[in-house]
C-alpha cells in the first residue's frame, strides 16, 4: 500500500503523540488489561495465560508507539516478539484456536480511542486533526490486521509442530513396547525408525516424578543429568504418560549415584535396570528397571537413584519384612542404630576388599579416621567383623534402602 507523507507538523506532532503514548498511566494499562480479560473468559480464567497474553497485548502497543515515534506516518510492519510466539504456543496448548487472537481487536479499539484523546490535547486545527487521526487510523489498521496474520500462523506451526512431536513420540512408545514384548520385528528397521543402534551393552533406567503437575522439565533434566553421567555412546529417551520416562544407554559407564542425584528435581526419582547385551539386553535390562523401580517403592526408600545391582539381594531379603528386621537385629546388634556415615564406613571397608587404604580414599576421609570407625564399629557389632563380613554387608545394605516407615504397613503405596 502507498502512503502519502505526512507533513513536516503532522509528522512532529505524530511524534508527540507517540511520546504521550508510550509514558501511558498504569491505570490506562490496567483497563486495557480488563478488557482484553472480558473478551476471553477462557484467558481470563487461566491466570498464567492471561500473564503471557497480556505481556503481548504490551508489547505489540509499544512496539508500533515506538515505530511511530521513529517513523512517523511509515506503515509499521506485523510484530511476531517473544512474547507473541509464546502466546500463540500456550493457547494451542490449552486447546484455543485463532478465534482467541480478536483479543487484538479489544487493544486496538482502546488504543484508538486513547490516540483520539491525545490528538485533540496537541491541536485544535481541523487540517492537522484530519491528518492526524486518518493516517494512524489506517497504520494500526494495517499493523493489527498483518500481526493478527502472523500471529494466527504461529499457532497454525505450533499446532502442527505438536501433532508430530506427539505422533514422533507415540511412535516410539509402540515400537519400543513391541520390542519389549518380543515381536519378531527387523533390528534394522528398528534402528532407522528409533535412531537407536542395538549392538553393544545397554542399560535402562526408569524416570519417574511423584509430582505429575509441570514435570516435563523435571524429567528432561534428570534424563539429560543420567546420560551426562553414563558417558555411553548413545541413548535413547521414551516419554510414558505425564510423569515417566523410560531412557536406555548404550555402552554405559560406571555412575555415582550420589551426583546424578545431586542433579535432581526434590519430586524426581530414578531406578537403574542391569547391563545387558543386544536387543534381548534391551528388554532384559527394562525390566530390570521396573523390578528396581517397585523394589524401591515397596521398601519406602527416599534414596534418588536406585540401582538393580544393590536391590537385587535386598528385594530377597526384604520379601518378608519381619524377617528382614530380624536379619538385621540379629547380625547388626546395637550398631543398627549408628550414624549413617559409620555405617557407610564398615560397608565401604567391606566392599574395599577390607582394605583400609582404598576405602579412605573411597570415603575422601583419613585412613586414622576410618580405622576409628572401624574400631567403634566393633564395639557395637555382636560378632568380631572379620568373621561376619558377608551378612553384615548384606544387613547395611538392606538397612541402607529400607525408608522409615519400612515396618509399617499402613504406609505402603497403594497396590503394594
Amino acid at each position: 500500500m502507498i502512503w502519502g507523507q505526512p507533513s513536516p507538523r503532522v509528522q512532529e506532532l505524530i511524534r508527540d503523540g507517540a511520546r504521550v503514548a508510550l509514558s501511558s498511566s498504569r491505570e490506562w494499562l490496567r483497563e486495557v488489561d480488563q478488557a482484553t480479560l472480558r473478551s476471553l473468559p477462557p484467558v481470563a480464567a487461566d491466570p498464567e495465560l492471561a500473564t503471557v497474553v497480556l505481556r503481548a497485548n504490551r508489547a505489540n502497543l509499544a512496539y508500533f508507539a515506538s515505530a511511530m515515534l521513529q517513523n512517523p506516518g511509515t506503515p509499521v510492519p506485523p510484530y511476531l516478539g517473544a512474547e507473541s510466539v509464546r502466546m500463540a504456543r500456550e493457547l494451542v496448548r490449552r486447546g484455543l484456536d485463532t478465534s482467541a487472537l480478536e483479543i487484538y481487536r479489544v487493544a486496538q479499539n482502546l488504543a484508538w480511542h486513547r490516540w483520539t484523546e491525545i490528538a485533540f490535547e496537541l491541536t485544535s486545527d481541523p487540517q492537522e486533526l484530519r491528518e492526524l487521526l486518518d493516517l494512524p487510523f489506517r497504520l494500526v489498521s494495517q499493523f493489527v490486521d498483518g500481526t493478527l496474520a502472523c500471529t494466527a500462523a504461529q499457532m497454525r506451526f505450533e499446532s502442527e509442530y505438536a501433532r508430530l512431536a506427539h505422533g514422533e513420540g507415540l511412535e516410539h512408545r509402540e515400537l519400543v513396547q513391541l520390542i519389549l514384548d518380543g515381536a519378531d520385528i527387523s533390528k534394522a528397521q528398528l534402528e532407522t525408525q528409533l535412531g537407536y543402534r542395538f549392538d553393544g551393552a545397554h542399560t535402562a533406567a526408569i524416570i519417574w516424578s511423584e509430582d505429575p503437575e509441570d514435570a516435563a522439565a523435571a524429567l528432561d533434566q534428570a534424563a539429560k543429568a543420567l546420560v551426562e553421567a553414563a558417558r555411553g555412546e548413545q541413548s535413547l529417551s521414551v516419554a510414558v504418560g505425564r510423569s515417566t520416562r523410560w531412557v536406555w544407554v548404550a555402552e554405559m559407564k560406571n555412575v555415582d549415584p550420589e551426583e546424578i542425584g545431586k542433579a535432581l528435581n526434590a519430586q524426581v526419582r530414578i531406578a537403574i535396570g542391569s547391563t545387558a547385551p543386544g536387543i534381548d539386553g534391551f528388554a532384559r535390562s527394562h525390566r530390570d528397571a521396573v523390578t528396581t523401580q517397585r523394589l524401591a517403592l515397596r521398601l519406602l526408600s527416599r534414596r534418588r537413584v536406585a540401582q538393580f545391582a544393590e536391590l537385587q539381594l535386598v528385594g530377597l531379603v526384604t520379601e518378608n519384612a519381619s524377617g528382614a528386621t530380624a536379619f538385621i537385629e540379629n547380625t547388626l546388634g546395637e550398631f543398627a542404630s549408628a550414624s549413617p556415615a559409620m555405617h557407610a564406613t564398615v560397608l565401604t571397608y567391606i566392599n574395599s576388599g577390607c582394605n583400609a587404604s582404598r576405602a579412605a580414599k573411597s570415603l575422601h576421609t583419613h585412613r586414622n579416621t576410618l580405622l576409628h570407625r572401624l574400631e567403634a564399629a566393633q564395639q557395637l557389632l555382636p560378632r568380631p567383623l572379620e568373621q561376619n563380613l558377608v551378612a553384615v554387608a548384606v544387613a547395611l545394605q538392606t538397612l541402607r534402602w529400607r525408608g522409615p516407615e519400612f515396618d509399617e504397613p499402613t504406609q505402603a503405596p497403594a497396590g503394594e
